[in-house]
């Protein structure tokens, strides 16, 4: 029989109120391990998953962002002054002016082929020195161009170079026009520069005499690429694809992987003669067998075509060849006459200078001579002839050899891609002219 506790004596009681409280003590309040086992019973770990420790992960992130901040404190911040070229100056004014001596200026000069682009500094141009404390020249930049830079940096005694390229972004635009008073002024109207202007000529010069053969109403229509550095227009690039439409007949021309132009069918527009030996300006004369001579007034044979242009501009082989003559008479003034195979004879007459001698070689597009007023003449122009078999043709409507076609591995590459090309040209010059 179990005692009651109020019949227990004093000390017994006291001892077992003790015990008690103690007990209620240590379940009220938990120790660090009792903290540690809850915490380890709601996050239990999973056997054979990976778990990533993310104080170890921040102290690591924390460690990489100081040494970094350490390297970017340590890197010298380079402060740049900027002298623009004037005229008449050179490098050792500007190195003058910058505060720099003639011997860094050797040094720099000689170090390697890259250095010696700054011996050909324009008026206009730009250069950077940044200079260290003790005024040493630490480095020089020079923009080449909107997308090349030359830096020259000094490392301990001595001065290395990079070049530097921003990324071109390329662009296609489109332009449309149609002849009204010459294909120059029609160009102009349509948004192209000179530079496209005489490129479109080039590429359409083995058929068409823009000098003589255009017509009012004529059209063409052409895609070329615009070029953005940064997003920022920096100018035109190549001429993609191309269509002239000239007294009715239709010409096209798609740019070809190996910087060529062919047509819709992949034959080259390059052939074996230009139509005109000049850039097209104008024609004071035609071929007419039945024409007056402009100083003696009699009917005599003109058997060729009078090429009206300024002193000095310059005359090019219509076609690859050997020069047969290259001299001076009392009617032609200076002359060159040039044999193409066994075929084709082509003469120039009437010329300020001649560039090339008897027995030479020229490639078509080579310059031989400048326009003159030299011989029996009234004026500046020259007089270019076309012989067949010893005959004399029109340069204008002579026949002539056709162009070599793109062979069936690389067509199959070509014709694809024109046709897209082609459908665009098409599509872009009946809306343009729809909305006129």
């Amino acid at each position: 029989m179990v005692p009651k506790v109020d019949k227990l004596p004093k000390k017994h009681k006291l001892l077992i109120l003790g015990f008690a409280f103690t007990l209620l003590a240590l379940l009220i309040i938990p120790t660090e391990k009792a903290t540690a086992s809850k915490d380890s019973n709601v996050d239990a770990l999973e056997i054979g998953k990976r778990y990533e420790l993310a104080i170890e992960l921040e102290k690591s992130q924390k460690l990489v962002n100081t040494n970094q901040q350490q390297t970017e404190e340590q890197a010298p911040q380079l402060n740049f002054k900027q002298f623009k070229v004037k005229k008449g100056d050179n490098l050792a004014k500007i190195f003058k002016r910058a505060g720099f001596s003639a011997t860094t200026l050797h040094k720099i000069i000689n170090t390697n082929k890259q250095t010696k682009k700054l011996t050909k500094i324009h008026p206009g141009d730009i250069l950077y020195f940044a200079q260290n404390d003790e005024k040493q020249l630490v480095q020089l930049k020079y923009p080449l161009s909107q997308i090349e830079t030359l830096i020259i940096s000094k490392e301990d005694d001595a001065y290395t170079s990079t070049l530097t390229t921003k990324q071109i972004e390329r662009r296609t635009e489109q332009a449309t026009g149609q002849i009204e008073s010459s294909f120059w002024n029609a160009g102009i109207s349509s948004g192209l520069n000179e530079k496209q202007i005489i490129n479109f000529a080039d590429i359409f010069g083995w058929d068409i005499d823009f000098a003589n053969d255009l017509r009012k109403g004529d059209q063409f229509t052409l895609i070329y690429e615009t070029h953005y550095v940064e997003g920022e227009y920096i100018g035109t690039g190549q001429i993609l694809a191309a269509e002239f439409i000239n007294q009715g007949q239709r010409y096209d021309a798609v740019r070809h992987t190996d910087g060529n132009f062919y047509t819709s069918e992949g034959r080259s527009m390059r052939k074996a003669f230009l139509r005109a030996p000049v850039n097209f300006k104008y024609i004071s004369s035609n071929f007419n067998p039945r024409r007056k001579h402009p100083v003696t007034g009699r009917v005599k044979a003109h058997r060729g075509i009078d090429y009206a242009a300024r002193t000095g501009t310059p005359v090019v082989a219509s076609g690859n060849g050997k020069v047969i003559k290259s001299g001076y008479s009392k009617y032609n003034g200076n002359y060159v006459f040039i044999q193409h195979g066994n075929k084709y004879v082509t003469k120039y007459l009437h010329l300020h200078k001649r560039k090339v001698k008897r027995g030479q070689k020229v490639k078509q597009g080579q310059l031989i001579g400048t326009v003159g007023a030299t011989g029996r003449v009234t004026g500046a122009h020259l007089h270019y002839e076309f012989l067949v078999n010893g005959v004399h043709r029109n340069p204008k409507t002579v026949k002539l050899p056709k162009s070599k076609s793109l062979p069936k591995s690389e067509l199959a590459k070509f014709k694809p891609n024109a046709e897209v090309l082609l459908a665009q040209l098409e599509q872009h010059r009946k809306l343009q002219l729809a909305m006129k």
